[in-house]
Parts: structure tokens; sequence; C-alpha cells
């Protein structure tokens, strides 16, 4: 049987500092959601001095752009985009204090030895699961950049996300593990 590690944000080294790719994992408390755009306006800001529209210090983004919530809900679907798209922008996130991404795909070597500098994780959301993950947000606002529509940063209440580390604060990486443990030799 599988063991759930169970989180709580905002994150600490200390609870980081033990999770391994491919453990299993769900997160309780704030998540920000943030894109591609939200991204470069943040490192524009930074660029110009100017403060960041949210603290990031111990804080997850999670890089999904949701639709719009159905009369009742909270949030409309929820799925994670590709987290490449965020590569350029990522190390500079974790400087200010990022602590947790979440996305789908591999990450760039310049991230993951970003994440070891950092004591920073990459969690991976599950493919396919955007209703699923949609239950488990419980209050969206958004924080900063409205006028980018789906992609502005919303604070995201969730209670038991559900994700798997893709790649630890050591930077293993479990797109390389995967990989190599299934690969067959000729």
């Amino acid at each position: 049987m599988t063991t759930i590690k169970k989180l709580t944000t905002p994150l600490t080294y200390d609870q980081i500092k033990d999770l391994r790719a491919g453990d299993q994992v769900s997160i309780t408390g704030v998540i920000y959601s943030a894109r591609d755009a939200a991204h470069k306006n943040m490192v524009d800001a930074l660029k110009e001095n100017n403060p960041l529209p949210v603290d990031l210090e111990g804080q997850i983004i999670y890089y999904a752009g949701p639709t719009p919530a159905k009369p009742g809900r909270v949030i409309g679907s929820c799925g994670p985009t590709t987290s490449g798209r965020m590569d350029a922008f990522s190390s500079e996130m974790m400087e200010q204090g990022l602590k947790g991404m979440i996305g789908k795909g591999p990450r760039s070597k310049a991230v993951i030895d970003s994440m070891k500098k950092n004591g920073a994780v990459y969690f991976a959301a599950i493919g396919g699961a955007a209703a699923l993950i949609a239950d488990t947000i419980k209050k969206v606002d958004i924080v900063a950049y409205e006028e980018l529509g789906p992609e502005a940063i919303r604070r995201m209440e969730v209670t038991d996300y559900p994700c798997i580390v893709a790649v630890d604060s050591e930077g293993n990486d479990l797109y390389q593990i995967g990989v190599e443990k299934y690969r067959v030799i000729d």
C-alpha cells in the first residue's frame, strides 16, 4: 500500500527535504495559479524593482488557466499546463522564495539546478483529471493581472490536492528515473 504524504502550505524546506521523486502527496492550504503571461509580468516587475503582487515565500504555483465556474461551483476545469513554458521564469520565482511548482511534463536542467540551489520541489499534476482536481479547490480569488483572464494569478484554497513529486529538492527527476527503469537494452 502506497503512503500518501500530507503537505500543508506554506511549504518549508523541512517539509520538502525528505520528499523523493515518485512520492504521492496531498496538498492542503493555499496555492496560486499562474501561467506564462503572469510569470512574464512578475519577472518584468522584478526587473523594474517593483514588488510582486503576491509574496512567494514558501508558496506553490500551479501552472493552470482554469475555465469559468459553472453555477454552484467555485471553479471550472482546472488542469495543468506544460511546465516547460515557465522554465524561462522559474529560477527567478524560486529566488523570491517559491518552494513548489505544479504542472505537467519535464523541466529543464537550469530549473532543476535552481531547485537544488533554492530547496524547491516540482509536483506533477494527474494528467486528464482536470475535473477531479477542480473538486479539491474550495475557494478562488483573482489576486493579480485580472486582465489576463484565465492566466490571471488566482489564490486557491485546496484540500487534499493530489499530485506526485516529479523532481525532488535533490534534483532526482522522475521523468528520467522512469525512463531508465523501463529502458529495454538491445
